[in-house]
């Protein structure tokens, strides 16, 4: 709190009440009239109080009903606005850093930033399982082929039996065997 400016008579009181803007915070100069003003239209109550108590209850209340309020709603709009904490280094005095760019810890998912690391996992784990798959149906390839393109490539039943020119039943009832072996030898792993 500013200190209180006092005339020798006591009527040139003047209050600086701070007013946040966005997230920084602008002062107001009030002279005694506005303050008492002010006092009365945030229905403050208080005798007996000097002109000190009186200005911190005013900062104080003007401070929780639309300080608080207001940069809140702010900040819950503006967080994520691409204002990057991201600032050219000594050295990079000619290279400029791109602030409309959000750094990883700016960001509530990171799943962009890690689009590669991503995609390598999830390549690895899909071989992975039909490594997994053709082991287990070591015997019926055709089965582990079938399972592959349709349960894990997402291709239409139909679709699988027209490019290996098979019967579409056929190709449902291996489907039903190999999940079947399938489920069997993970079930014996887990135990």
């Amino acid at each position: 709190m500013h200190p209180t400016v006092h005339g020798s008579d006591g009527k040139d009181a003047k209050m600086r009440l701070k007013i946040r803007y966005e997230n920084e915070y602008q002062t107001v100069v009030l002279d005694a009239e506005a303050t008492e003003e002010l006092w009365v239209s945030l229905s403050l109550e208080g005798e007996g109080l000097t002109q000190e108590e009186k200005e911190k209850l005013i900062q104080d209340t003007w401070e929780e009903r639309f300080n608080r309020p207001d940069y809140n709603n702010w900040h819950k709009f503006d967080r994520h606005r691409g204002r990057s904490k991201a600032q050219p280094g000594k050295d990079d005095a000619e290279d400029e850093v791109d602030t409309n760019e959000p750094l990883m810890e700016e960001v509530a998912d990171d799943r962009i930033f890690r689009r590669d690391e991503l995609d390598r996992e999830e390549r690895e784990s899909y071989e992975t399982i039909c490594d997994w798959v053709y082991k287990v149906l070591v015997k019926k390839p055709e089965w582990a082929d079938a399972f592959i393109a349709v349960r894990l490539d997402g291709e239409s039943i139909r679709e699988y039996a027209a490019k290996i020119g098979a019967d579409e039943n056929n190709i449902t009832q291996k489907l039903k065997r190999a999940e079947k072996k399938l489920r069997e030898n993970y079930i014996d792993r887990q135990i």
